[in-house]
């Protein structure tokens, strides 16, 4: 049951990670998302089997990216590392709003209901995961592109040329193998721990404390 209901949340994480994507590459000067059709609330547009599957298992995964064209970009390398952490913000920023409302409800005594609880529990707990998953610089994810951005110059294109051929397959095995488990554990509850503390310290401040 509760694999079921983190299947919602998660499409709703997935969909509004990657429209943030195209919706600022649109913003920056690139027309390819948008064209695609790929600025609609329509999760199965944005969706990629696997990596939903992996978030509803491990609560970590990816979705379909978002076709960019840098050379639409004014400043290409900037741009694109802009692009990228489009969808690691709006996960943050959902996941904070989420932490806010329910942090309220339980202020407010009004955080009883069980179903309700493990959705908004689902829904900032993916935000976050996807949040930290996608920083790691492995290809699909994104931050593979900003480590590519910033990186390649200097250490050359080998290194990268490697993971866009193998990196697929060293997700999946790292996914598999729980060997990302104690990292993406600690990243997770570290920002879910800062943020509730925001959160009681923004109440605090309203005096609903």
């Amino acid at each position: 049951t509760d694999m079921l209901m983190s299947v919602i949340p998660a499409l709703v994480c997935i969909t509004l990670h990657e429209i943030s994507h195209g919706y600022v590459a649109y913003k920056l000067g690139d027309n390819t998302a948008k064209n695609m059709g790929r600025l609609t609330l329509n999760p199965i547009k944005h969706i990629d089997i696997v990596g939903l599957i992996m978030m509803v298992v491990f609560k970590f995964g990816w979705a379909k990216p978002v076709p960019v064209s840098t050379r639409n970009f004014k400043h290409p390398r900037r741009d694109e590392i802009i692009v990228s952490l489009a969808g690691v913000a709006m996960n943050l920023v959902l996941a904070f709003v989420t932490m806010l409302i329910f942090f309220g409800l339980m202020v407010a005594g009004k955080a009883g209901n069980a179903a309700l609880n493990t959705i908004f529990y689902y829904f900032y707990f993916i935000n976050l995961g996807l949040c930290v998953f996608n920083i790691l610089p492995i290809p699909p994810l994104d931050g593979f592109h900003v480590a590519s951005c910033l990186f390649m110059r200097s250490i050359g294109p080998k290194p990268f040329m490697f993971l866009q051929k193998y990196g697929f397959v060293i997700l999946i095995v790292l996914l598999m193998t729980n060997w990302l488990d104690g990292i993406m554990s600690s990243a997770v509850n570290f920002l879910m721990s800062g943020m509730m503390n925001i959160c009681a310290a923004i109440y605090g401040l309203l005096g609903l404390m």
